[in-house]
């Protein structure tokens, strides 16, 4: 995605046309954490040498550099997943009352469905709740000029802007043009204590201020060609926005609409003219009725969708529903159960954890997946960080046997804090970190621990075991995962001492250096069909249709974990040819 020559047809997703508008808007600064559905954002930025591209530590520090880089005095974003928003709403919710330098764009990529997320909030509501304004592109074409109106609406109105996707805008694909870049000149910074500085007494003023700016913003929303009348059978009239419009379009495409893409604050006078002009009106959106409250705030007559369809995605068959007043169908899972990756080095140690039958609090990553059956050894999982700190709770509280677990990129992003807070209030426990060197849920980025930069370059290598004793623990051991018998005896030490104990289990992501080995020999002469192999929920190994096992060699990597779990010595290590 170098610099084009001329303007140039390409096939983007919405997060690569993100990506493409952001430089083409001539920024600098781009921070992000990696988070389905937003992660390819930040990916794509990282290859324009004109962009300092960077991963944070987390979402909170991320908004905080873009945010600092504006204010220094050039075009930055911020971009992350919906539940990243949450971790950076404390900068997030002041930096309405300072405003920015120069433009400051926030990219919710929100995940309606559930697709990779641990809930469905609908960011559309922090943009109000902030008092920034909020755009909604439809598509992938709309979302690279969105993000370019989005910049000019920042610099005009010294104001962040929420610019928010779903999966379907992030990653559906589009042909697009690209341009040539444009450098604006970098702005001067200005020392400005009652502009920048928060104490009460000035966020007092900027609050009346940000008031103010919000009539202002609403009065440029009634005239953004972002927002469009669409008339032509005028019996039906719809206001949606975002996806939603194209799912509606496609459904009723001789409707008339009232397509919303700066959404916030509302045009609230073109609204009234729309609905003024249908007999009949719907709104149709996804998820939360923020559309629907503004309506009825400013007394509009509409038809609303049940309360059955604020959970999950907004589909096109559900339209025709939604207009005659029903309920959403039950919805059938039929999605395949997920499953670790043959010869992933989580596999081993959750057998060890279920073995010993021990309450096991959790975290964000692949090793969530160690709570499905058969190996169902994982018990909590809330946010990122809350392994560590559900593990103090819990100590405080149970008699039980418990241990915590969390990833070496997500312990990094806000687990260190909750490990302080046991050793500072004297919680003795034992932490797993499953360290597979890499941010590997999200497509294998690079972290601190690693290091590697998001450019591929080489930088300060955060060492863990450092780390984990200046945050206070009493121990804290490497060990190889696939080593179960030494990883039991371990687990059994720590959990009989009364220390904090850190145990790192260390084996890098197949994903990101493959050790294959030769499969293991099967000996049908041996095999009792008692199924133990099969409870390690590797996809290499199934029953055939007389219960004896069958090793798809094509996915088999010789860990040798069934080879190690066999009580019968059925299965025994390959050997190299």
């Amino acid at each position: 995605m170098g610099k084009p020559l001329g303007k140039t047809t390409v096939f983007l997703s919405g997060n690569e046309a993100i990506a493409r508008g952001a430089y083409e808007s001539g920024i600098k600064v781009a921070a992000s954490y990696p988070g389905t559905p937003a992660s390819e954002i930040l990916e794509h930025l990282a290859l324009f040498d004109e962009v300092d591209a960077q991963w944070s530590v987390n979402e909170k520090v991320a908004f905080e550099v873009a945010l600092s880089s504006s204010i220094a005095g050039v075009r930055s974003i911020y971009a992350s997943k919906h539940v990243g928003v949450n971790v950076a709403m404390d900068a997030l919710m002041t930096s309405a009352y300072t405003g920015v330098g120069a433009g400051f764009v926030i990219v919710s990529a929100d995940d309606p469905g559930i697709h990779s997320s641990q809930n469905e909030q609908d960011n559309r509501l922090i943009a109000k709740v902030a008092k920034i304004p909020l755009l909604e592109p439809a598509s992938p074409a709309e979302a690279k000029e969105f993000i370019k109106e989005a910049f000019k609406i920042s610099e005009k109105f010294d104001t962040p802007v929420m610019l928010r996707l779903t999966t379907r805008v992030s990653h559906t694909k589009e042909n697009l043009i690209i341009q040539e870049r444009k450098n604006f000149p970098k702005k001067n910074f200005t020392i400005d204590t009652a502009k920048y500085v928060m104490v009460p007494k000035n966020a007092y003023r900027k609050h009346a201020l940000l008031e103010k700016k919000i009539e202002r913003l609403q009065k440029y929303s009634e005239k953004s060609s972002l927002n469009k009348i669409e008339l032509n059978d005028r019996k039906i009239g719809i206001i949606t926005s975002g996806v939603a419009y194209l799912h509606v379009k496609e459904m009723y495409p001789k409707a008339s609409f009232l397509k919303l893409g700066f959404s916030f604050p509302y045009p609230q006078d073109l609204i009234k003219e729309f609905s003024k002009s249908v007999k009949q009106l719907y709104v149709i959106e996804e998820l939360e009725p923020f559309l629907e409250d503004e309506l009825k705030r400013l007394g509009v007559s509409f038809k609303s969708k049940h309360p059955s369809f604020r959970v999950g995605e907004l589909r096109p068959e559900y339209i025709p529903l939604i207009i005659r007043g029903e309920k959403k169908p039950r919805e059938l899972n039929k999605t395949q159960k997920p499953v670790m990756c043959p010869g992933c080095s989580h596999r081993p140690v959750f057998w060890v954890l279920r073995e010993l039958q021990l309450i096991v609090t959790g975290d964000i990553g692949c090793y969530t997946l160690g709570a499905l059956p058969p190996l169902s050894s994982l018990h909590t999982c809330l946010c990122m960080g809350s392994g560590v700190t559900f593990l103090e709770g819990f100590k405080r509280n149970l008699d039980n046997k418990v241990v915590g677990v969390i990833g070496d990129s997500t312990f990094v992003h806000s687990g260190i804090t909750g490990l302080i807070n046991m050793a500072y209030n004297k919680t003795k426990g034992v932490l797993i970190i499953l360290d597979n060197s890499t941010t590997a849920m999200t497509g294998s980025q690079p972290h601190p621990a690693t290091g590697i930069t998001i450019k591929g370059g080489k930088t300060k290598k955060l060492v863990l075991e450092d780390l984990c004793v200046s945050c206070g623990a009493d121990t804290v051991e490497v060990v190889e995962p696939h080593d179960i018998k030494k990883l039991e005896k371990l687990i059994k030490k720590r959990l009989d001492s009364d220390t904090l104990s850190v145990i790192i289990a260390r084996s890098p992501c197949q994903l990101i250096e493959s050790k294959k080995s030769p499969p293991p020999n099967y000996s049908i002469e041996k095999c009792k069909k008692c199924d133990i192999c099969l409870q390690i929920d590797c996809p290499a190994i199934k029953k055939d249709v007389d219960g004896f096992i069958e090793i798809d060699k094509t996915l088999c990597t010789g860990c040798n974990l069934c080879v190690k779990v066999c009580p019968f010595g059925a299965l025994k290590t390959g050997i190299k040819k």
